[in-house]
This record gives structure tokens, sequence and C-alpha cells, in this order.
């Protein structure tokens, strides 16, 4: 006041401030940095489900994925749930996500050699990995495991879906050993899948025989089941296997027997009326 200068442009010669200036910026910092490094695909995975009729449609699709035989036992042979090949109801990582799935379809098939839609590729989770017959695209099932995937798919991008879901892309250093892989089963899989390889109940499914997936299903392939073993198995303990032990013990699996699936085998859905669309 008394230096010549006008009020209203003092100036502050405290250090305090510059000090309490830079901690101010430094939290604003780091508030935005976590806003950026949040996972979209597990904001959506852990979002509450809507109110009403919509969270409820939502809410039995992950029953299904969940729980198949409870809630579309049905459409199915195996005695599975889809959650077997998707943890969590699809919800992990590198475990047969459905997170950002939806925002990949319609996608090009080389099995149907054609382009098909999210229905199509569910009607194939049922024909293939549960060893039975789809849900008519029409009915509450459908519907619903459609809606759910799509919940799951809020933020992401068409086309592209949500980065780093897939299963990992990896490969064992020496061939995959079924004799190896028989070894790798008794210490780390036998306790839960049983020395038959039946499983117990629908939490924990049937690796091979007739209530397993067929021959022509994901997991019929080692390069699909090798990857998910590595991620996701054993339950108890998911990632303490090596490539080689998960590729060596999925070779010790698909050596057994399982059902054939039949390509000839006519699907169909009753006709509706055009006033129904």
């Amino acid at each position: 006041m008394g230096d010549g200068r006008p009020a209203g442009r003092q100036v502050i010669r405290s250090p305090r401030f510059f000090l309490v200036l830079t901690a101010l910026l430094a939290a604003a910092c780091a508030t935005t940095h976590a806003v950026v490094e949040t996972d979209p695909a597990q904001v959506d995975a852990a979002a509450t489900l809507p109110p009403g009729a919509d969270g409820a449609l939502i809410g039995y699709g992950r029953e299904i994925i969940a729980d198949t035989p409870k809630s579309a036992g049905r459409y199915i042979t195996a005695r599975m749930s889809c959650a077997a090949c998707h943890p969590g109801a699809g919800t992990q990582a590198h475990r047969g996500s459905l997170l950002g799935v939806y925002a990949k379809f319609p996608q090009w098939n080389k099995r149907a050699h054609r382009f098909i839609a999210l229905q199509d590729r569910l009607a194939e989770c049922f024909l293939y990995s549960m060893n039975g017959r789809p849900p008519p695209y029409d009915s509450r099932e459908m519907i619903a495991m459609t809606a759910y995937i799509a919940w799951l798919s809020r933020g992401a991008r068409v086309g592209d879906g949500f980065p780093d879901q897939a299963l990992l892309k990896t490969a064992p250093p020496s061939a995959p050993s079924a004799a190896r892989g028989a070894a790798v089963y008794a210490a780390s899989c036998l306790r839960c899948h049983g020395a038959n390889g039946q499983g117990a109940g629908t939490v924990i499914p049937p690796l091979w025989g007739a209530y397993s997936f067929n021959d022509r299903a994901g997991m019929a392939h080692i390069d699909r089941m090798g990857p998910f073993v590595l991620a996701a198995m054993p339950q108890d303990k998911p990632g303490s296997l090596s490539a080689q032990q998960a590729f060596d013990v999925a070779a010790w699996v698909l050596a057994h027997s399982r059902p054939r699936f039949d390509p000839k085998r006519l699907i169909g859905y009753p006709a509706q009326p055009a006033g129904f669309f």
C-alpha cells in the first residue's frame, strides 16, 4: 500500500502461495490422469443395471450366461453354462470377455463364410459349445443375451470393441504334448474336474464325454483352449500355469472323445404372421 502501487495489483511474495498452487495443480493433474487411465470396459462391467423392464431383460441375459441350464436349459445338451468359456458372465479380459463384443457386429465369419450378426454368433455357441439348438431369434432368451452383451459394450468404438479383451496371443515353446498334459491335469485340474473329466454340476463343466462341448466348438481347437487355460485356469489359481503347461493340458483334454457335430442337421424356427414384425 505504501510502495506506490495501485490497490488491487498487489504482488504476492509469500513462497507458501506457490507451494499451495503447485500442490493444487499436481492434484488436478493426478485427477485428470486417473480419469484417462480408467478402463472403459471395466466401467461397463461394473455398472448397475438400469431400473424397470430394461434392467430386467439385461439381467435375464446375464443369468443365461452365468447359469445356462437353469435359465435356458431346454436349448442345450451339454451339462455346462456359457460361463464355462466366459467366466464372470463375460466380464474378464482374456477369458472369453464379452465386453465390447456388440460393437464388432456384423462381422465376417470364417466358419460360416458370410457376414453374421451377434444373434448368429450366439446361435453358434448353442450349436457347438452347448451341443444343443439355438433359441429362436425372437425369443426372450436370445433378445436378453443380446441386450446384456450390448450393455457390456456401451462405450466401445463401433467396429473395434474394447482393446485388450481378446484371448492372449501366445504359443508354447515346444509342441503341445498330451502325455505331459496328463501330469499337469493330475496336479492342477483333477481336484475340480475329476479323474474322469466330468466336473461337478454346472459350475465345474465336463471337459470331455457326452455332456461336454462338441468337436466343432471353439474350445475343441488347441489354439483357443491353450490361451484360455493360460489366463483362466485353474479356477482357484488362475495364471499359475506356464504357456507350455497350458497347451499341454489342453492337448490332454482334447485327446478324449466328445460329441460330434452334425452339419447337416436342419435348424428352423416357427413361422410368424407378418403382423408380428
